[in-house]
């Protein structure tokens, strides 16, 4: 797959279990950062979103665990976006910067309140427009 976006991510100590394994909800935080990072890249944040009267949330996400991370190990996390009609859709992999090993395969839905209210997300995709 061809990716839009890709983040280095370090392991850190709090995001381990006792044996010293990732515990499978810090995989979610991952995916969300690297959005949230793909978004600075692409001109624009979460803030100044909100500022417009835009909220992106995210409306499904279907995640498959792999292989695991543990304590001190390095990841890059990627993605890449498509549209289609009011949903955006993210396919984000992350991988073991290390091993080249794949680690969490996902597909992260999300959909756009205008004031509140869902929307076609037409202002959103001028956004992203260069990777749509």
């Amino acid at each position: 797959m061809d990716y839009q976006f890709e983040l280095p991510i370090k392991v850190r100590d709090y995001e381990t279990d006792s044996q010293g394994i990732v515990n499978n909800a810090n995989y979610l935080h991952y995916l969300e950062i690297t959005r949230h990072d793909f978004c600075e890249q692409a001109g624009t944040s979460f803030r100044a979103m909100q500022e417009q009267g835009l909220d992106p949330v995210v409306r499904k996400i279907e995640i498959e665990y792999i292989s695991s991370l543990t304590l001190g190990d390095s990841m890059i996390s990627k993605l890449r976006m498509h549209r289609e009609g009011a949903r955006f859709i993210f396919r984000q992999d992350i991988f073991n910067a290390s091993t080249g090993a794949m680690v969490v395969r996902a597909v992260v839905t999300t959909v756009c309140l205008e004031n509140g209210r869902l929307s076609r997300g037409d202002i959103l995709a001028e956004a992203f427009a260069q990777y749509l």
